[in-house]
């Protein structure tokens, strides 16, 4: 947490002092759509994608000329998966069956991108941008899996965890921006009770739209 809020700090100094580091700040509304997994160390249940939302601000700082910056944010995320641990006696035997693995997080997302802004005007109508860099999520609330009656949820959640993004889309009439990433999470998000060492981390694929002020 530290760390995040040492980042931050960072983001907002550079910001407040555009003169100095000759750099444009902007900022926009974002929201999108995600496609999220999660990854087990091993294959022992069925585990499948499912489909939430995110929603946020988004700040933009671009170095005007070399066309380098970066970007960051802070979004509402739904993540998780559907998991069939009906597929294992171990838990089957306690009621579990197939079920949304539902995890309610605040995303921090810290990116390093270039766009293209030399294009002989073309820029104003179209320029497109690559980008990438982690992505902090803080674990604010997750789904109840139910078994039989008396049975506790089967899963110990985190408080949080770091992912690795890389993502790209394009920029139009300078206003929206329409963009697609992938995250790959680097730390876990939960574990089986009964099983310690059957962890998971998230996987997610976001398409997002921003319009900046």
């Amino acid at each position: 947490m530290k760390r995040i809020l040492a980042i931050l700090i960072t983001v907002a100094a550079l910001a407040a002092v555009p003169g100095i580091v000759r750099a444009e700040f902007r900022y926009a509304p974002v929201a999108g759509v995600n496609i999220t997994n999660l990854k087990f160390k091993q294959d022992l249940v069925g585990v499948s994608q499912r489909v939430g939302f995110q929603a946020g601000i988004q700040g933009e700082l671009m170095f005007p000329g070399i066309g380098f910056g970066m970007d960051f944010g802070l979004l509402y995320n739904q993540t998780g998966a559907k998991v069939n641990l009906g597929e294992r006696e171990i838990w089957s035997s306690q009621g579990f069956g197939r079920s949304d693995v539902l995890l309610h997080q605040l995303t921090i997302p810290v990116h390093v991108r270039f766009k293209w802004t030399r294009m002989n005007g073309l820029e104003d109508y179209i320029a497109p941008f690559v980008y990438g860099g982690p992505e902090f999520g803080i674990n604010i609330a997750h789904s109840r899996v139910r078994g039989n009656e008396g049975v506790g949820n089967p899963y110990k959640y985190t408080g949080g965890d770091l992912g690795l993004t890389a993502g790209g889309g394009v920029e139009l009439w300078r206003r929206w921006q329409v963009s697609l990433q992938y995250t790959w999470g680097m730390t876990y998000l939960l574990k089986t009770r009964l099983l310690d060492d059957f962890s998971a981390r998230g996987r997610q694929w976001s398409v997002r739209v921003a319009y900046f002020f």
